[in-house]
């Protein structure tokens, strides 16, 4: 029996998860432990996750959130490493770009434990994100990189990497998107509870460093949001740091004026406001995949986007949050707008040929 040891610690990563432990507990020869590193702490980022995802509670919560980057990445090195010892498992899956990701795949690779990266290949091409300098360095950590699309792939080949060790498999997100589709439609009581009508409202979600760090460029998204809730109302699940952030600046009580602001809410919640939306407006890589999943036109809030086969497609728009009159239009330009018919993220199978695949990593 193989020993897989996962480890996630952020919202985006349940979701995979969910698909992909599904799969591994399906898979004979597989055997999965589940390690939170505690980087997403509320409850309504993480343990309402697990319940309403049917991910297997965590067999190690190591506890750590909050704080700097670095100090963040190294309590999570020195707790995933001494779990590995314990374990001593035959190989460690991570998912995407956070700094639970690299504290696993560099634990795993300095005690050469074979390390598998879920969402292999992404770049923005900006390092001054954290995400990026994270997933550039676990792709090249990593003995098997599980791609989601072909851009992905020429990425990884770019940078030298063998391409032995790349396989596409598809979108784990787009796996969930068709589970979970359903049962957010049947269970979710969101749009009631909030008196929204569908494609009556804009949802917005904020939280990268990038916008949130930087004082004028949150007020000006927070600022082109408001003028854009003008034309439509905007609903804005609020992010923990970005809620502390605006706190702190004086912010939160001009920005609930004109948005509607809720406290985050759970995947399936999440899933009806994207489904009946009019446009999401967010600076998440995961958002953007999923307003996609459910047809939804996007604007992403960056100056980049890994996803750029969406904006070729046209499902999405990058905004650079320069002036709030900038955010406000191109937040109402993008009202009403359609993109071409595509399928770039795979069939919705990714997580059972992930699970084939791991069978024979070790």
């Amino acid at each position: 029996m193989m020993k897989i040891v996962t480890v996630v610690g952020a919202r985006p990563q349940f979701i995979k998860a969910a698909a992909v432990s599904r799969a591994v507990r399906a898979t004979p020869g597989l055997r999965e432990l589940l390690v939170h590193t505690g980087q997403h702490y509320d409850d309504n980022m993480s343990a309402v996750f697990f319940e309403e995802l049917g991910i297997p509670r965590p067999d190690h919560h190591l506890g750590i959130g909050g704080g700097p980057h670095g100090a963040m990445t190294g309590r999570m090195l020195e707790a995933v490493e001494r779990t590995l010892l314990d374990e001593k498992p035959d190989a460690v899956l991570v998912y995407g770009d956070t700094n639970s990701t690299l504290a696993g795949a560099l634990a795993a690779a300095k005690l050469h434990i074979p390390v598998a990266h879920v969402e292999a290949g992404l770049r923005s091409f900006n390092r001054r994100m954290p995400e990026e300098l994270n997933r550039v360095l676990t792709d090249h950590l990593a003995e098997r990189l599980f791609t989601p699309t072909a851009a992905a792939d020429e990425n990884l080949l770019r940078e030298g990497l063998p391409p032995e060790r790349i396989r596409r498999v598809g979108d784990v997100m787009y796996d969930a998107a068709l589970f979970f589709g359903e049962r957010a439609a049947r269970t979710s009581g969101i749009l009631q509870a909030h008196g929204l009508h569908p494609k009556g409202y804009i949802l917005a979600t904020i939280h990268r460093a990038e916008n949130t760090d930087d004082p004028g460029r949150l007020a000006t998204v927070m600022e082109g949001l408001r003028a854009a809730a003008a034309r439509m109302p905007v609903m804005l699940p609020l992010h923990p740091r970005t809620r502390r952030t605006l706190q702190d600046r004086g912010l939160l009580e001009r920005v609930a004026t004109g948005l509607t602001l809720v406290d985050p809410v759970g995947y399936l919640d999440m899933v009806m406001l994207e489904k009946n939306a009019a446009l999401v407006v967010t600076d998440s890589g995961g958002v953007q995949k999923e307003a996609f999943f459910h047809q939804v036109p996007c604007v992403t809030l960056r100056d980049e986007t890994e996803w750029v086969e969406l904006v070729e497609a046209g499902w999405n728009r990058l905004c650079p949050p320069r002036s709030p009159e900038a955010v406000a239009g191109g937040i109402i330009a993008a009202l009403g707008s359609r993109g071409r018919d595509v399928q770039p993220y795979g069939d919705g199978h990714a997580a059972e040929r992930i699970a084939a695949e791991l069978v024979h990593l070790a």
